[in-house]
This record gives structure tokens, C-alpha cells and sequence, in this order.
């Protein structure tokens, strides 16, 4: 696969001093590093055969760990008839049972495996869709994650230790703020710790230097609308916006290249589960086969991280609804790994009408099949307060016809079950973290 090429060139005297400390981070936190890189710079030409023979011997490899080290998962194999020994194919996979993140919460003690390793992280979740989990991640696991990451980067020429600014969820404590401004300044990175028009503006202002934009895409989203809506002079340097956590909707591209000259691609992955799927130059979302198996079960996403020996996350029910492309999908960019067609978000609320509940993920093909259909992209966020009834506030001013396309949408999907109010320049409430497109104060069963 070719990497993209760019004049714009990292200077010597800006990144050599962060280079170092980068490859000195890296060589005592994670020491398996070197190894992987160059693994991965010899799979990106795989075939799809040999990447799939390569993570059948990884799975092989982790059931038979997870079912000598892991109390919790020799008890389920056994509950569900299944030795390791009956592993002998991909396929073989879905005879072992599915695991939710209440599960993971619950047995969190027992998934974790008896093996003594030399080195491992503390890592939690973000606790957004409820209770953060709290696990222990292998070296191994760890550096793999990251090392996907970087090698990743490198299709948009960037490298680790560039200027960056960075989006992402803080805690407000004048410690933990000193603590963060700390490693941030080591790993040549800044960030806002509040939204207030003052502090955007003045991370705005040092995106002059940064090379690469990342993290939740709807932060990024909002700070390329103040970039274009003010007299700011746009930042010239940067090689890649990527977002992650979130979804990246098609309406935020427009303003994100607009302010920074190119488009936003998407990270998918979870602190859990690791890196599943990073878009290629050519805009697919290739998955990360060395690391994680995906399958589509009932349009939800499973994932099977091959290298998390010391938390197992095998089968893992994530709660996102996907769509995986055709096997023999191939991508003009070259790559062979098989590519996640669509990541529509999470599972999410119950909509609740009159007579019936619906999916959430409704929502995303009302306003795809506007963009597709009228090249309408509309910022939007769906609210419900009382059953059989939504609130759509559209940033956007809408015109009547533009109205009259969004009302035959919500009836196709809702016929009759549903009211509904549509308020253009209505306010969205994007919070200091990752952006809800629908929001629910109905409890399930509720009147």
C-alpha cells in the first residue's frame, strides 16, 4: 500500500527533541514495540488467506490460554461443551458463547487471568454508556494497540511525536489538569480543558504548529465551524484529522476540510476491545486483522482481541451496529484486510411510539437517506420526552421543501406511530465529551 506523500515536511529542530523522548517512552514502557512494527510493515501485503491463517493460530493460541488461566472462561467453555481442541477454524468461533460488558463488570475478577506476566497496564473505560470498566492489559496488548495506531498514521505521513492537538474527555481537578498538561508536554501535545470561546480560541491559535488533529470527532466538528466562522487565520500544516469514539457524520466534513484543508477519517476501536478498523487513504475501514476478529452477529458487532492475554475479550458484544462488506470486497489502495462497510453507531435507547418501540439506529438512515437522496447533510439531534412523540432540533435553517423531504423520512420509518416537531436553528447540546445524536428521559416501560 503507498504511503501518502506531502511537502509539508517536519523540521529537525522541531520534532528531534520530541522524537527522543517518544523513542525513550516507548523503549521502556513498551519494549515489544521494534518487534511489531516490523511485523506490520511485512502483513500490510498479506493476503486475505494468510492474514485469516494467521488469526486462527493466534485464537487457537488465546482459548487455549484464556481456558487454562482464565476461571471464568474454563467454567463457560465447560458449560457450553467447548475444548480448545475443537478450535480448528474461524468459523469454529461461534460455538463459543457471547460476552456482554455487564458480564465483564460482573465476573471482572474471575476473567482475569492467573498468569503471572512481567509487565502490565491499569486500563478503564470511559464509563460513558454507563459503569467505566476497569481491567488489567497485557505489555504485549498494549504496545500491539499502539503500535496499529502509529502504523496507521504513517499512510498520512505523520509521525507519533508531531504537534497535536488533541479532544478528548478530562476531569476538572486542578491536580489531575497539571498532571495531564504534564505528559501532554512531553508527548508534544496540547488540549482545551474547557469549551469557553477564550480557551478554543486559544487552541486554535497553536494548531499553527500541530500537524495532526485527533479525537472526538464532534469536538473537532465544532472547532472547525469557529475556525470558519471567525477572523482566525486557518492552520496550513496539517496532514491528518482523525476521529475517533464518535461517529464521524457526513455533514462535518464540509467545515473539516474547509478549516484544515482535508478531510476527517475515522478510528474505530474501544479501550476494551482495542483498535478494530483505521481508514485508508482511499477511505475504507480496513479492519485490524492482526490484532481483533469481527463478526456481524444480528448487525452487531463481536469482536475478538487476539492479543489481550491477561483480560481475555473473546466474543465480545460491543453494542455498536455495523454492517461488514462482501469477503472479496476489495480496496484500490491495496490492502487485503477486510473492510467494516459501515459503523452506525451504538445500540442505544429504545424509541418509543404510541404502539411500538424502535431502534435508535433509525435516526442514522433518516438523515443518510437525506444526503443521498437530496444532498441534504443536516447537524441534528432527536430528543423524546413522552411516548409517541420526537423533537428533531436541526442546527440548519431548513426551507419548506427541505422540511417536507425530512417529514416523509421520519413517516417511512414511523408511519403513524410517531408525532413530531422539527426545529431549525435550534441549539445541539454537544456537552465537554462525546456528542449524543439521540437523547431519552423515558425509562423503559414507561407511560
Amino acid at each position: 500500500m503507498e504511503r501518502c506523500k506531502t511537502s509539508v515536511e517536519p523540521t529537525i529542530n522541531q520534532n528531534m527533541m520530541f522524537k527522543w523522548l517518544y523513542m525513550l517512552g516507548r523503549y521502556f514502557r513498551n519494549p515489544s514495540s521494534q518487534s511489531i512494527h516490523s511485523f506490520l510493515s511485512k502483513s500490510e501485503s498479506y493476503p486475505l488467506e494468510r492474514l485469516e491463517a494467521f488469526q486462527l493460530k493466534k485464537l487457537k493460541e488465546l482459548i487455549g490460554f484464556a481456558y487454562q488461566y482464565s476461571p471464568y472462561y474454563k467454567k463457560t467453555f465447560s458449560e457450553n461443551q467447548v475444548k480448545p481442541s475443537d478450535i480448528q477454524s474461524l468459523d469454529d468461533l461461534s460455538k463459543l458463547p457471547i460476552i456482554t460488558k455487564n458480564e465483564l463488570l460482573r465476573h471482572n475478577s474471575e476473567i482475569h487471568t492467573t498468569f503471572k506476566f512481567k509487565k502490565t497496564f491499569n486500563a478503564k473505560t470511559s464509563g460513558t454508556t454507563g459503569q467505566s470498566l476497569q481491567f488489567k492489559r497485557n505489555e504485549y496488548a498494549d504496545t500491539f494497540n499502539r503500535a496499529v495506531i502509529n502504523h496507521n498514521y504513517g499512510y498520512y505521513n505523520v509521525k507519533p511525536w508531531y504537534r497535536n492537538g488533541y479532544f478528548w474527555g478530562f476531569n476538572k481537578s486542578l491536580k489531575y489538569r497539571l498532571k495531564t498538561k504534564f505528559l501532554d508536554t512531553l508527548q508534544n501535545r496540547f488540549r482545551v480543558f474547557s469549551y469557553s470561546q477564550t480557551e478554543l480560541f486559544a487552541f486554535i491559535k497553536k494548531l499553527k504548529r500541530a500537524k495532526y488533529v485527533h479525537g472526538y470527532s464532534s469536538s473537532i466538528y465544532q472547532t472547525a465551524k469557529a475556525i470558519n466562522q471567525g477572523q482566525i487565520e486557518k492552520p496550513k500544516n496539517i496532514l491528518m484529522v482523525k476521529g475517533t469514539s464518535e461517529m464521524v457524520f457526513d455533514h462535518y466534513q464540509p467545515e473539516i476540510i474547509k478549516a484544515f484543508g482535508t478531510k476527517m477519517i475515522s478510528e474505530y476501536g474501544a479501550a476494551e476491545a482495542g483498535i478494530i478498523a483505521f481508514e485508508c487513504p482511499n477511505g475504507r475501514l480496513h479492519i485490524n486483522m492482526e490484532g481483533v476478529i469481527v463478526e456481524e452477529h444480528n448487525r452487531e458487532i463481536l469482536v475478538t482481541n487476539l492479543n489481550m492475554l491477561s483480560f481475555p475479550i473473546i466474543r465480545y458484544k460491543l453494542g455498536d451496529y455495523i454492517k461488514l462488506a462482501p469477503r472479496n470486497t476489495k480496496c484500490s489502495c491495496g490492502k487485503n484486510h477486510r473492510i467494516l462497510e459501515n459503523v452506525f453507531g451504538r445500540v442505544g435507547q429504545t424509541v418509543y411510539g404510541f404502539k411500538y418501540e424502535y431502534p435508535s439506529l433509525y435516526f442514522y438512515y433518516i438523515f443518510k437517506n437525506l444526503s443521498e437522496k437530496h444532498q441534504l447533510y443536516l447537524e441534528y439531534q432527536v430528543l423524546q420526552k413522552k411516548k409517541g412523540h420526537l423533537t428533531f432540533n436541526l442546527a440548519s435553517t431548513l426551507s419548506n421543501s427541505e422540511k417536507l423531504w425530512l417529514g416523509k423520512e421520519i413517516e417511512s420509518f414511523f408511519k403513524d406511530d410517531m408525532q413530531y416537531t422539527i426545529n431549525s436553528e435550534a441549539r445541539i447540546d454537544f456537552g465537554s465529551g462525546k456528542v449524543k445524536s439521540f437523547i431519552s428521559t423515558l425509562n423503559h416501560g414507561q407511560q
